[in-house]
């Protein structure tokens, strides 16, 4: 009986909640164009650019490292990670509320430094439906091509993924402390085998869903144990688009033409996933 009372002290406490007229961040479901949140911890603000038909869920993009982080080199030493990121995320944005099926905000809109534990809070308290936070993939083989999918899970796919994982989660300082941590866990592992289903579902119907016009590693879609998957607790992906240290990755995604039809081709899995879990 004990056990089931602390488990709904914390659900309740843990609920998403629309905020008062009057508090910091105000929610607009049936809002049309853009509406600007204020967030107390994460970061100042968050625009959150409406979908065309009220209800829809927000997809938060993620564009990795950022600031003092600049991620990985490019090959031709003229890029670096965090820059192409942040032009990959915009253009995903811009796809996405063109469309208008679903609700779409950024974690950074400019060289921001943003821990592993802010860009998860802004997806628990905007209330996001699904979290893609977009990367760039370095080798030392610089024959390696291609975009690979990362889903949540306790057990990494293989030694690659797991390293990944680690070398993702150092970086963006992840180990950071929360005052309502205690309570947060509790919830996240409740609902953590659903999450990582979903996260997996996401992660398959990007793969197969891909029309030919993305390039994908072979086994594209691994699994770890990635941090801001698992605290955002919203189903999500990390998106690697493509290879820097390949010479012909990298001349892709240094221009808005080669990353288009890789933007198209994220848009359509997000947007197929956000209808299919609307019509549950």
């Amino acid at each position: 009986m004990l056990a089931v009372w602390l488990t709904a002290i914390a659900v309740y406490f843990l609920m998403p909640r629309r905020a008062a007229p009057n508090d910091d961040a105000l929610f607009g479901e049936a809002r049309q164009g853009g509406l600007t949140v204020a967030l107390r911890d994460a970061a100042a603000t968050v625009a959150i650019t409406e979908a065309k038909v009220p209800g829809r869920p927000i997809v938060l993009i993620d564009p990795g490292h950022g600031g003092r982080d600049p991620g990985a080199p490019g090959v031709s030493g003229t890029v670096r990670e965090k820059e192409l990121t942040l032009a990959f995320a915009k253009e995903l944005r811009a796809l996405l509320a063109k469309n208008g099926r679903v609700r779409v905000a950024l974690t950074r809109e400019g060289d921001a430094t943003l821990t592993l534990e802010a860009r998860a809070a802004i997806a628990r308290q905007i209330g996001a439906g699904l979290l893609v936070s977009v990367h760039m993939d370095s080798a030392p083989n610089p024959l390696a091509r291609g975009a690979t999918v990362y889903s949540l899970s306790d057990v990494a796919s293989d030694a690659e993924a797991a390293r990944f994982a680690l070398a993702e989660n150092r970086a963006g300082e992840a180990l950071s402390s929360e005052s309502d941590g205690g309570l947060r866990f509790l919830l996240s592992d409740l609902a953590l085998r659903d999450q990582m289903a979903e996260s997996a579902e996401l992660a398959t119907r990007l793969v197969s869903g891909n029309r030919g016009r993305m390039l994908l590693r072979p086994e594209p879609h691994k699994f770890a144990a990635f941090h801001i998957l698992r605290r955002s607790e919203v189903p999500g992906v990390l998106f690697e688009a493509g290879y820097i240290s390949n010479v012909d990755d990298e001349a892709l995604l240094r221009t808005p033409e080669g990353r288009a039809p890789i933007v198209a081709e994220l848009a359509r899995a997000i947007e197929i996933d956000a209808a299919l879990r609307l019509s549950r």
